[in-house]
């Protein structure tokens, strides 16, 4: 499975002068900590994609990850366009880029319950071809993102974390929720809080 690392949004919530997958963590720049989380993980290829709103973030990645370019309209509309246009398909992981604790082993736990055989789900065992793979998106506690001290936006008590799996099929696309209780996956970095909320937090972050 391929990983595609989404990292075309304008970040106005953040408020900052540096383009919002550049913003550095703890002296690294967020969309740089996901490309390493991913490449430890048990994804196959990483491919980042990127849109007009940030350039900088692009000329970055040239020659560290291959890019897709989109226009920037919007996440679901830059992942349809990524996924039509190619190389990569689905099944197919996708981080957004202001996730910057993430880690590799939530990476291979979401792909565990992504794949439907129960034989699958021991994630310290790389499963091979020919098993069917479900959409997922990961989601955390609402109240773990407040004992963090991070921004929510909405009133469920699950957030969507920006890790997910899309399938390869319509009928295997039918979402299904990875529940998660780790604080790694609980910052995603939308306003400045949330930059210090990551920064007191990623001596926590695996590589």
């Amino acid at each position: 499975m391929d990983a595609l690392v989404m990292c075309g949004g304008q970040g106005t919530r953040l408020e900052s002068d540096t383009e919002k997958p550049l913003v550095p963590i703890c002296g690294v720049p967020m969309v740089d900590r996901v490309r390493e989380a991913l490449r430890n993980s048990r994804v196959d290829r990483v491919y980042a994609v990127v849109s007009p709103h940030a350039p900088e973030t692009t000329a970055h990645l040239d020659g560290e990850l291959p890019c897709i370019e989109t226009p920037g309209n919007g996440y679901v509309s830059d992942l349809q366009t990524a996924l039509q246009a190619g190389p990569v398909e689905p099944p197919v992981l996708t981080a957004v880029a202001d996730l910057p604790l993430l880690a590799s082993q939530p990476v291979n736990q979401l792909i565990a319950h992504a794949r439907e055989d129960p034989r699958n789900r021991n994630v310290d065992e790389r499963p091979e071809g020919g098993f069917r793979v479900r959409s997922a998106t990961t989601v955390v506690p609402a109240a773990l993102k407040r004992e963090l001290e991070a921004s929510i936006d909405g009133d469920t008590p699950w957030i969507p974390a920006g890790l997910n799996v899309v399938a390869a099929t319509e009928t295997e696309r039918e979402d299904s929720l990875f529940y998660s209780w780790d604080a790694r996956l609980a910052v995603n970095v939308n306003r400045k809080r949330d930059v210090r909320v990551a920064e007191r937090l990623c001596t926590v972050e695996e590589p």
